[in-house]
């Protein structure tokens, strides 16, 4: 019968053949394509469950402390420097408002402390019926016993964060750094910093009008609008490849390395044998 097909009969019949043949193609090329977009999803996934340094203490034991030479110099103008400048504990952190794990370390956004915890409850804290310590609420009370000296500091660990990292330093200069500093660090401040501001200046007076409960509107918008702690910014993350970057939040402890969330259980008898 295919014998009395005509020529536009057949070339037809071939085409629709061919067409065939590329449909069942594509369809398993956009199969794969979905297999691999699903993987790479789930990659991601296991990458942002996994804990940083916290749960990885011997981290800290495989780098040399930062010489105490280096620490001492950042006692200098244009740093944050809260608490006593002759104590004989320094600790600084390099941390990224944008970034989870910093979050989690400050211990005021207990969403995103979840989140980073994987199926467990690494960094439930304490206030929360776990067992996390969230470090820098205990750095906090440290200064306010004036029995520290902190220098907090910035350096790029998610990517969102630069301005509200300038917020910080705009807000030093009204005495308002710890309350700004709480305002970034709740899942409210989290999820502006990342969906909203997005280091776009544009997105600076929303930011400001976030924080208009710690220090006045039109100071911040203008502040941060005018890039004035842009270039500090810039030598803050210079500063942090210089010491030996290795990820956000770090910690210095006199120059003892704590690379990541670490309870402040574990940072404790560091910093227990300077204070006592």
């Amino acid at each position: 019968m295919s014998q009395n097909l005509s020529t536009s009969q057949r070339f037809k019949q071939g085409a629709g053949s061919v067409g065939t043949i590329l449909a069942v193609l594509v369809a398993i090329l956009i199969g794969y394509l979905t297999f691999k977009v699903s993987d790479l999803e789930k990659r991601i996934k296991v990458i942002e469950s996994k804990p940083a340094a916290a749960a990885q203490p011997q981290a800290q034991d495989t780098q040399k402390p930062v010489e105490m030479d280096k620490i001492k110099a950042l006692i200098t103008k244009g740093n944050i420097m809260l608490g006593d400048q002759k104590s004989k504990l320094i600790i600084v952190e390099f941390s990224d408002p944008s970034c989870p794990f910093c979050h989690v370390a400050v211990g005021l956004n207990p969403e995103v402390s979840a989140a980073m915890s994987g199926t467990g409850d690494r960094f439930k804290t304490v206030a929360n019926g776990g067992t996390y310590v969230a470090p820098v609420q205990e750095i906090r009370k440290l200064v306010d016993a004036n029995k520290i000296l902190y220098i907090p500091m910035y350096a790029n660990g998610h990517g969102s964060g630069e301005i509200a990292a300038q917020a910080l330093y705009c807000a030093q200069e009204k005495n308002a750094f710890w309350p700004t500093h709480e305002l970034l660090f709740t899942k409210a401040g989290y999820d502006l910093i990342n969906d909203t501001v997005k280091n776009d200046k544009a997105n600076a007076p929303q930011l400001a009008q976030y924080l208009s409960s710690a220090v006045d509107t039109a100071f911040m918008s203008d502040c941060l609008s005018s890039g004035k702690y842009a270039t500090k910014i810039a030598a803050d993350q210079a500063k942090a490849q210089e010491l030996g970057f290795g990820g956000t939040p770090m910690f210095l402890v006199n120059g003892e390395r704590f690379n990541g969330a670490y309870s402040f259980t574990d940072m404790k008898a560091s910093v227990d044998k300077y204070i006592q």
